[in-house]
């Protein structure tokens, strides 16, 4: 990176050298910020996997059973029972800051508390898989609402993670080097400066010895 020219001036230097020291506590918190972020998304990639093979595991259960109530009812009956549905669900969404990440917090709410409200049809023409099935799927359903809110909650904090890493990289690798250069260009430049004058002062210093004593040698002749 071509390094921008600047006023080697001692304000200049100041600026300067408060713009590194603020990069390096930005760069700082950036780091731990990141290394936090990894932390939590990995947990939560733990908490993913799991969830996703209980569910996957339940959804097997609950087709089985379909399967087992299929083969006891005939095809009519079984989409007649499960035609019109007694049960209502309200799915609400809100949203947690966790490291400056809105992740979403799922919950859900049932139209009747009643345990029998899961089953839409009479229990006379029906076979007991076809129960259980329902059943089973009513059971897996807060795993499935809390995979959902695990796996968006992954994606937001990996998106984070992606750009306080390039945050961290700007500051480390082009920023922070960018104010080193800077200040030691200045503080080359002003050494120069400084070594320059204080030689000009002593030809001045010469001159005016030399002018001394010639002045001296006048007035004695």
């Amino acid at each position: 990176m071509a390094m921008t020219q600047v006023n080697p001036t001692r304000m200049e230097l100041t600026r300067q050298k408060s713009k590194l020291v603020t990069a390096i506590r930005g760069h700082k918190l950036l780091k731990d910020k990141r290394d936090e972020l990894m932390r939590r998304f990995l947990d939560l990639v733990r908490l993913n996997k799991q969830l996703r093979e209980e569910v996957e595991e339940g959804i097997r259960a609950a087709n089985r059973r379909f399967v087992l109530a299929a083969a006891v009812m005939n095809d009519p009956a079984l989409k007649t029972a499960l035609l019109a549905p007694k049960q209502s669900v309200s799915v609400s969404v809100a949203a947690k800051n966790v490291m400056s990440v809105d992740i979403p917090v799922m919950d859900y709410k049932t139209g009747s508390p009643g345990e029998g409200d899961i089953f839409s049809y009479g229990f006379a023409f029906t076979s007991g898989d076809l129960d259980d099935a329902v059943r089973s799927l009513n059971d897996i359903f807060p795993k499935l609402l809390k995979l959902a809110e695990c796996e968006k909650s992954c994606r937001l904090m990996a998106d984070e993670i992606e750009k306080t890493r390039r945050r961290v990289n700007a500051l480390e690798h082009v920023m922070i080097p960018e104010y080193q250069r800077q200040i030691k260009y200045i503080t080359m430049k002003l050494d120069e400066n400084e070594r320059s004058t204080q030689i000009r002062l002593m030809k001045v210093k010469d001159m005016m010895i030399k002018e001394n004593i010639e002045q001296k040698r006048a007035k004695m002749a």
